[in-house]
């Protein structure tokens, strides 16, 4: 809370959890919050041997009022979120040698009262397929291109889900920037959380996967295999082959002995 600062003063936290959220009642001074997640290293970093980087994902609640959020980084202040912002993630990301922190810095009003700054955030390491996070600030190059055989094997592995199923319907935000893939599940190879349940037609499990509106996602017949990861609580979608073309590319790669895990093919 604010009221328990010194008018003007910077109060001093460290993010260690890999995600929470954070609300600033009454904002007034700053807090300069430190992002110090304690993660593990990932084995892309290691096989590669290049410094694994870390992404933090923001997300302001819709009631965010009081303050602006910057991002601090080597001393140079960013403007992530202004006062009253969409309720859009934000993502960026730094390598660890970097110093970088979040400034959230108080606006000046005559009644703080109904003010509360609160947001949610995500600190990853660095992803091993490539999500197609919903901010420009990341993945703006590569968040649409369609995934080479070694990302859809290493996808399968690793994803946060991983979807046999056909698209139903694809609708478009154009305030949030975002397309909202309807999908009809066939089977459920994996998914952490219940995403996808039962309701659809023939009982079958059905759910949303969201991908940036960019990419230009339309309905289109078949069996895919989606992969992802789930973001702020929503599936972000990473690859999609189409079903015949992902049993082909694991049946090669078994051939070979060089797919990265076990995974059921019919």
């Amino acid at each position: 809370s604010g009221l328990s600062q010194e008018a003007g003063s910077v109060e001093q936290l460290s993010l260690h959890c890999a995600e929470g959220s954070l609300e600033w009642l009454y904002p007034t001074g700053a807090l300069r919050l430190r992002l110090a997640p304690r993660l593990p290293p990932t084995s892309a970093a290691v096989k590669s041997g290049s410094p694994p980087h870390v992404t933090a994902c923001i997300k302001p609640t819709g009631t965010f009022r009081g303050a602006q959020l910057y991002l601090e980084r080597e001393g140079v202040l960013e403007l992530l979120l202004p006062e009253a912002p969409r309720p859009r993630a934000r993502c960026f990301s730094w390598l660890p040698q970097e110093k970088v922190a979040l400034f959230l810095q108080a606006t000046p009003h005559p009644d703080i009262s109904r003010r509360i700054a609160a947001f949610r955030y995500e600190l990853r390491g660095d992803w091993l397929a490539r999500p197609a996070l919903p901010a420009a600030s990341i993945g703006a190059e590569g968040a649409c291109r369609p995934c080479n055989d070694t990302e859809i094997l290493m996808a399968i592995c690793t994803s946060d889900f991983v979807i046999r199923g056909s698209i139903r319907s694809v609708s478009n935000d154009a305030e949030l920037q975002e397309s909202i893939i309807g999908v009809s599940a066939t089977r459920i190879h994996r998914q952490k959380f219940p995403l996808f349940q039962a309701g659809g037609r023939l009982g079958r499990p059905v759910g949303s996967i969201r991908t940036p509106l960019r990419c230009g996602v339309k309905p289109g017949p078949g069996t895919f295999l989606f992969t992802g990861w789930l973001h702020f609580g929503e599936a972000w979608l990473s690859c999609a082959p189409r079903y015949r073309d992902f049993q082909r590319i694991y049946e090669g790669a078994q051939r070979t002995r060089q797919n990265p895990c076990e995974f059921p093919v019919d």
